[in-house]
């Protein structure tokens, strides 16, 4: 537990008239931190995106730039420096300022979106940079210094071309300098898929986890003509009534900002934070907002933006008003599916959900978190992480909008892919430093965050830099296993396809002591997909001793990845690239 100091205040705070938090001493940072238990919850109202509607296509210029932000509130006056993302009008007037998250996208399927993502981003990070892996500028001359801080934005959940993908190879500087993908900063979005909640994020090699954290991300809701007819019809919740939410877990400074852990900092040897984990949640961008809402149903769509952490949501355990799962991160489910037990909510995933406050006028409702970190078999959850938002129904009900009638059924069928597999792949989440522990043997790398690998069930744990392993024709329809051996439960992203959640089963292997393929296996009963798992995926969680199986189709050319979306594994290798030809 860090052990708590005076107050500290820095000169920039004093000349604001601001008002610092207390700090404590915590050894993984250069410097204190502010108190959590400190920032006041619950006092801050949930900031609403701005969004830009594209329903019939066409082209618009992003910039990706510095700003700052009252993300703790309380009326204590510090604004934060974050990253985010905007519009400047002519000659820089008009527009929409930079913030973060950015403005939600909302788009429509078959209604192509050009974007120029302009990076404005200063020539200093925010965060201490780790030169010892392999990131942007590793084996260059560049600094952040000379050229800026280098992105690139990945539209997570879009079927898109190689070059508007966002490979974390692709990235580049605001003085043009580029990575090895680099193919130009226009990206286009054809909008192939059906009705989904997408999100926009930077994924630049090696320092996906310091940017995201820094503030670069967005929604993008992609629109169809089925969604738009039971909206017009009054089955599914509109604007204002339709809200997007985005859960991220933070550190600060006593001034405000954003504080992350030392990269140098060392645990027996070991990297001492392979995951990061903060203790202020913030929604939005706020931290602890609260909600303020009529008694009518709400839409809801959640994303977990975190770094690492996972969400266990429920408010104490159960559900007191009606809840219930319409979508998963790629679109939505056969039927309305009631929420009765908590809902695991991990770093990538989305969900999309109907809340009724209609018989609960007068309520105040607090939204929990109850899950460990690591997930699951790590600390418990205590305050104040266990907090996350509040609902307050305490607005009237505007009669002139009538509440919404929930349809029957969101799509004609179950989702499923029902073209015949060309093949099945086994594929292996490994840890080679736990390897090390068990047998005794020795890894390449003494850190367990750099010791996290992808690769196969015969050939163990592969790096980034290893021949690609995976490699689907052009419109076939696979199987992929992924067998986790870890002690951990990771996220599995893959890039370009949605795919189906076929099931997830327990297992018992041998493990070779060097590489961890997995030998003599024995699998248990299968178990089927959760509610927030029956729609289109792209991101599946996977727990340890289990093999998740999904079914997608590859359905363009190229080179994309797939990786892990705990973004401090995937920063440290825990990525491997596909192709499709």
């Amino acid at each position: 537990m860090a052990a708590p100091v005076p107050p500290v205040a820095t000169r920039r705070a004093a000349a604001r008239g601001a008002t610092p938090l207390p700090s404590v001493v915590d050894p993984q940072y250069l410097s204190p931190i502010a108190d959590a238990q400190a920032i006041p919850y619950f006092v801050n109202a949930l900031p609403r995106p701005s969004r830009i509607e594209m329903l019939d296509g066409g082209r618009r210029r992003m910039v990706i730039g510095q700003t700052a932000q009252d993300m703790i509130g309380g009326e204590l006056g510090l604004l934060t420096k974050v990253w985010g993302y905007g519009q400047k009008g002519h000659r820089g007037r008009g527009g929409l300022p930079i913030t973060s998250p950015g403005p939600t996208f909302v788009a429509r399927s078959h209604h192509p979106l050009e974007v120029e993502w302009a990076n404005d981003l200063p020539y200093a990070h925010l965060l201490p940079v780790d030169d010892t892996i392999h990131w942007a500028f590793s084996g260059s001359e560049h600094t952040i210094e000379r050229n800026g801080v280098p992105t690139v934005v990945h539209l997570h959940g879009s079927r898109s071309r190689p070059e508007s993908d966002g490979h974390p190879d692709a990235w580049y500087t605001p003085t043009g300098v580029g990575g090895p993908r680099y193919a130009g900063n226009r990206f286009s979005y054809p909008n192939l898929r059906g009705a989904g909640t997408l999100w926009y994020h930077d994924h630049t090699h090696g320092i996906t986890r310091l940017n995201i954290y820094a503030g670069l991300t967005g929604f993008y809701l992609l629109r169809d003509d089925a969604e738009l007819a039971l909206i017009a019809e009054g089955q599914l919740p509109a604007e204002p009534y339709e809200v997007e939410m985005i859960l991220q877990d933070r550190t600060f400074r006593p001034d405000g900002q954003l504080a992350y852990p030392d990269p140098t900092w060392q645990l027996g040897g070991a990297s001492g934070h392979p995951e990061y984990f903060g203790d202020v949640i913030c929604v939005n961008g706020k931290a602890w907002p609260y909600l303020e809402v009529e008694p009518r149903r709400y839409r809801f769509r959640l994303l977990n933006g975190s770094n690492s952490r996972i969400y266990r949501l429920a408010f104490d355990g159960r559900w007191p008003i009606p809840f219930s799962v319409i979508g998963a991160d790629g679109g939505f489910l056969e039927i309305p599916a009631p929420l009765e037990r908590p809902l695991l909510l991990s770093p990538g995933e989305r969900v999309d959900l109907i809340a009724d406050f209609s018989g609960a006028e007068g309520g105040t409702f607090d939204l929990t978190n109850s899950a460990g970190t690591p997930f699951p078999y790590g600390d418990p959850v205590t305050e104040p992480a266990s907090r996350v938002i509040q609902f307050r129904v305490n607005q009237p009900l505007n009669a002139a909008v009538p509440d919404m009638a929930p349809p029957g059924a969101l799509r004609d069928a179950p989702y499923t892919i029902r073209a015949d597999p060309a093949r099945t792949r086994r594929l292996l989440l490994v840890d080679l430093a736990q390897l090390d522990v068990e047998h005794g043997t020795l890894t390449e790398d003494g850190g367990h965050g750099a010791t996290m690998r992808l690769g196969t069930v015969e050939q163990g744990g592969l790096s980034w830099s290893d021949p690609v392993t995976e490699d689907p024709g052009l419109n076939d329809t696979e199987i992929w296993e992924f067998y986790n051996s870890t002690l951990d439960t990771h996220t599995v992203h893959l890039h370009l396809v949605q795919f189906q959640v076929l099931d997830e089963t327990p297992y018992i292997a041998d493990t070779d002591a060097h590489t961890g393929a997995l030998s003599d296996i024995h699998l248990g009963e299968p178990l089927a997909p959760d509610l927030s798992e029956l729609g289109p995926k792209d991101t599946v969680r996977v727990r340890p001793g289990h093999v998740v199986r999904v079914k997608a189709t590859f359905d363009e050319p190229g080179d994309y990845v797939w990786h892990c979306h705990l973004l401090e594994h995937e920063d440290h290798a825990m990525m491997r690239p596909f192709r499709v030809s």
